[in-house]
Parts: structure tokens; C-alpha cells; sequence
């Protein structure tokens, strides 16, 4: 299910049926079905503007475009199933699609307007990974998948601007961000470092490794410790100040509190399995804050730390050292504060101001599989398994004035 950008219609995908049902919240009356039939459907996704849906057959034959308005139906052929194979820009206006013809990879640039090929031209890449526009629009980053380490850059044009490698005859590129302002990209590689090019030549400006060892004292390390509640007075939480919140009830597990570790500090690390397929190492999460100020990280092969990034200065600015492995972090649209979930019952915020653990209420245990900010920076979605839970920040200052649960609908 998903909603268009404007949020007056709603889409359903079927995709074992080949199904998509479209609903218009104005029009009760108003619906729409599409039967893709004997092609089959993969994936279906709105358009920027609301008014087209973008329908992916299977096998990836082709990419079907059904407009809304003028019931016409345009056909993308040849994409690619990669990682990444489709990219919109910021203001909807482009659409840039990965190929394979001939085995060879192309790129497509389509006008979201109308649909027409803007430019078509082929890549240097061996097994394309993905693509992902600039925030403003303007570059195109393609990268390789992981057998080879290469980045592209084009213009809108389909120019090429720049091409990066770091080496060579190694896994490459595990996780690619753009900062909100265009001026960097950053290459989480598989060698356990970051590596920012910047907007200007788009060479490497610096690189961040990722050691098991803190020594720079000017680095602040928050370590998590389980803290145990004074005898008498059980679990203490926040209270509920939202009409409907379920009473709090003792929680099963511990508390836990951040606590400034004394460097130098040694961090817990993972041995990847090197006979295996997708070891668990080198950079497989890394997101640059709202401002651009800066970029929290994680290193898969130091699972339960994130690192955050001082891109002012270049340097490492803070370290979070939890108790159990980082499944998801996210930061707030609106101003450089971090959310982080480890798969317990708690989340972690942190700012420039400091970092704190919330337990989350309710009865019973509630894991925190992953987390999503609302675009104001106000609330806060926690999602688990079953269930889900809406956190409330009321003021600035506070990390969680109040929780409301709701069960899922499965």
C-alpha cells in the first residue's frame, strides 16, 4: 500500500494476483483497477506528481506507466533488476532507470511530465548497482555492485563528470548518501571506511576509517550500561499524557543509561565468515544529517556501534556503544538529532546535546525493529513485528513526553 505524494489517492498492489487497485480519498465513488495479466507484477510505485503508476512486469521485461488522468499507458523496456534501478529527483520533474541490453548496462532519463526519453546513454560498469540523484537535481550518481569498486557521475545531460575507484581486486561499494546539500557524496565501502567526494572536482576530500580502538581523547564515547531501579520502587517510565495511552506496567527487561567511557576504549567486533556469501563487514548504513553538519555511520563487523561524523571539521565527533547490535537509525528531518534502535524495547536519541535511552511502555516486551521519523521532527513511528508505537516529542527539550500504541493491523 502507499499513498500518492499529495495524499488523496491510495494504491494496493496484489502482486500474486497482478492486481493494483487505486481508491481517491475526494471521490469515494471513484476506483481504479490494473490487471497486468499474464506479464505478471514485481513492484508497483506512484510517480512524483500522484497521476501515474509505475507497474514492473516480471523478469523485469518491461515497466508499464499508467496515467490517472488521461487513461494512457506508456512502456519502459529493458530495466534492470539491481539494488537500486530506479531514481526520481527532488522536484519529480526527472526519472532515471538502470537497463541491460545486449548484456550492457544503460541509463534512461524520462520527463515525469510526459514521459518522453530525455537522454539514453550507456555506462562503464560491469554489473550496475544502483543509481541516486543529487538532492538538487543536477548529478546523477551510478555505482558498480560489489565485485567491482566504481563510481560515475553524470550531468542531466548524460556527460560524464567523473569517474572514482579506491582500489581494486577487493569487495567494493556496500552503501552509497548524498548530503541534503548536494555538496558531498558519500562511498561506505566494504574495507570498513567512508570515503566523501565533494561537488567541486569530485575527488576524495577525506576518508573515515573505522577502528576497534578509540584513542582520541577529543572523541566522546557513550557507552550503554544496565541500570537497576532503587528496591521498592519497581519500573519507572514516562507517563502517558495522550487520551487512549494503555497504562504503564512493569517492564520485563532493564533499564539502561549512556554513560562517557574514558578513552582509549576498545570496541566490540564481529569476525565476518569469509566462506560465505554477504559478509558482515565494511560500511552498510551511513546517513548525513538534515543540515549536512554531519554523518552517522555503521561498520557491520563493529555491529553495535554508531559512529557520527563532524563534516565541519572532518573528524570523528561522537561514538554510541550499545549493548546489543544496531538494527536501524534515522535522523530527524527537521534538525541533527538521531534516532537509533537495536531491536529491544527502548530507543536512543542522540543530538549535539547529549544522547538518552527511553524505555518504551506497554505490557509485555516490544522489540524496536526499525523506527521512522514524521516529516515535522515532532513524532516518531517504532515499528515491531506485530506491533507499532507513536512517540510523541512535545517541546525541544524533551526525548519522549508521551507514548500511544497501536496494535497492526495482521
Amino acid at each position: 500500500m502507499e499513498w500518492s505524494a499529495d495524499s488523496l489517492f491510495i494504491l494496493c498492489a496484489m502482486y500474486k494476483r497482478g492486481l493494483v487497485q487505486v481508491w481517491s480519498l475526494e471521490q469515494p465513488e471513484w476506483h481504479c483497477k490494473i490487471d497486468e495479466g499474464s506479464a505478471g507484477l514485481v513492484a508497483s510505485c506512484w510517480s512524483p506528481d500522484g497521476r501515474h503508476i509505475l507497474n514492473t512486469t516480471e523478469f523485469h521485461l518491461r515497466v508499464t506507466v499508467w496515467s490517472l488522468c488521461t487513461k494512457s499507458v506508456s512502456y519502459i523496456k529493458y530495466p534492470k533488476a539491481c539494488q537500486q534501478g530506479m531514481a526520481f529527483t527532488r522536484d519529480g520533474r526527472y526519472m532515471a532507470l538502470a537497463e541491460r541490453r545486449d548484456c550492457k548496462d544503460f541509463v534512461s532519463i524520462f520527463v515525469c511530465s510526459d514521459w518522453q526519453l530525455l537522454r539514453h546513454f550507456d555506462t562503464d560498469t560491469q554489473d550496475l548497482a544502483g543509481v541516486e540523484w543529487a538532492p538538487n537535481g543536477c548529478v546523477l550518481a551510478v555505482w558498480d555492485s560489489c565485485l567491482e569498486y566504481k563510481v560515475l557521475l553524470y550531468s542531466l545531460d548524460g556527460r560524464l563528470l567523473s569517474v572514482y575507484s579506491a582500489y581494486e581486486w577487493s569487495l567494493g561499494i556496500k552503501s552509497v548518501a548524498w548530503s541534503p546539500s548536494s555538496q558531498f557524496l558519500a562511498i561506505g565501502s566494504y574495507d570498513g571506511k567512508v570515503r566523501l567526494l565533494n561537488h567541486v572536482t569530485w575527488k576524495m576530500t577525506t576518508e573515515f576509517g573505522h577502528p576497534a580502538a578509540i584513542s582520541n581523547p577529543k572523541t566522546v564515547v557513550y557507552r550503554e550500561v544496565e541500570k537497576s531501579p532503587p528496591p521498592g520502587l519497581g519500573h519507572l517510565s514516562l507517563p502517558p499524557s495522550r487520551a487512549g495511552a494503555r497504562p504503564l506496567t512493569n517492564a520485563a527487561a532493564s533499564e539502561s543509561k549512556y554513560e562517557v567511557a574514558s578513552v582509549p576504549i576498545s570496541l566490540q567486533t564481529l569476525k565476518p565468515a569469509a566462506d560465505r556469501a554477504n559478509p558482515r563487514m565494511g560500511v552498510g548504513m551511513l546517513a548525513f544529517s538534515p543540515d549536512s553538519y554531519f554523518l552517522a555511520t555503521r561498520n557491520d563487523n563493529i555491529p553495535n556501534a554508531v559512529w557520527v561524523w563532524d563534516i565541519q571539521k572532518l573528524r570523528l565527533f561522537v561514538v554510541l556503544e550499545q549493548l546489543c547490535p544496531v538494527r536501524s537509525f534515522q535522523w530527524d528531518p527537521q534538525q541533527p538529532r538521531l534516532a537509533i534502535c537495536t531491536g529491544g524495547n527502548k530507543v536512543y536519541l542522540w543530538s549535539p546535546a547529549g544522547c538518552v535511552s527511553v524505555q518504551v511502555p506497554g505490557e509485555g516486551d516490544f522489540p524496536v525493529l526499525a523506527l521512522c521519523w514524521h516529516s515535522s521532527g515532532d513524532s516518531l513511528a517504532l515499528l515491531g513485528k506485530d506491533h507499532f508505537c507513536l512517540c510523541f516529542l512535545e517541546t525541544s527539550k524533551d526525548v519522549g513526553a508521551a507514548f500511544g500504541r497501536r496494535d497492526s493491523c495482521t
